[in-house]
C-alpha cells in the first residue's frame, strides 16, 4: 500500500546513526545520502527516509502518529527496540511484548526516535 515514509529530523547525522542501527536489525542496509539533507533506506518492500525539512522550518513529530515496521519474530522486535534505545531513542508505551487484540495476539515494541517520532516493531504470529 505504501511506497515510502519520510520523517523530518533536527540532526541528520545523529538520526542516521539511530536509523542505521535500528533498521539494521531488520536487514536494511545503512542509509544512502541524498542532496546532503536526507538519507534513504531501501528494502524490497519500500523506502524509508529521514530529512532536514525542505522548507527550513523546525522538524516536529506527529502527535498520535506511529510508523510500524514488520518484523519476523519477537526476538527481532526486541533487537529493534534495544538498538533504538542504545542509539538515542526512548522507550514508550508498555515494554515490548504480546498484546491481545481483536485480530488475535501481536508482539509489539514501541519507542521514539531522537526527534520524538513514534515507531513500532510488530510481529503477527501465524494463525493456528
Amino acid at each position: 500500500m505504501f511506497s515510502h515514509v519520510i520523517v523530518g529530523v533536527t540532526d541528520l547525522e545523529r538520526s542516521k546513526r539511530f536509523y542505521d542501527a535500528l533498521l539494521g536489525t531488520l536487514g536494511v542496509p545503512p542509509g544512502v545520502a541524498n542532496k546532503g539533507t536526507r538519507y534513504f533506506y531501501r528494502s524490497p518492500t519500500g523506502l524509508f527516509g529521514i530529512t532536514l525539512p525542505i522548507n527550513g522550518e523546525p522538524a516536529t513529530h506527529g502527535n498520535g502518529s506511529t510508523i510500524g515496521f514488520a518484523v519476523q519474530s519477537p526476538e527481532q522486535a526486541d533487537a529493534f527496540h534495544a538498538a533504538g534505545v542504545a542509539n538515542g531513542g526512548t522507550t514508550c508505551e508498555d515494554p515490548p511484548g504480546y498484546r491481545e487484540g481483536p485480530a488475535g495476539p501481536l508482539y509489539l515494541a514501541y519507542l521514539r526516535d531522537p526527534d520524538g517520532n513514534k515507531l513500532c516493531a510488530m510481529f503477527r504470529p501465524p494463525k493456528a
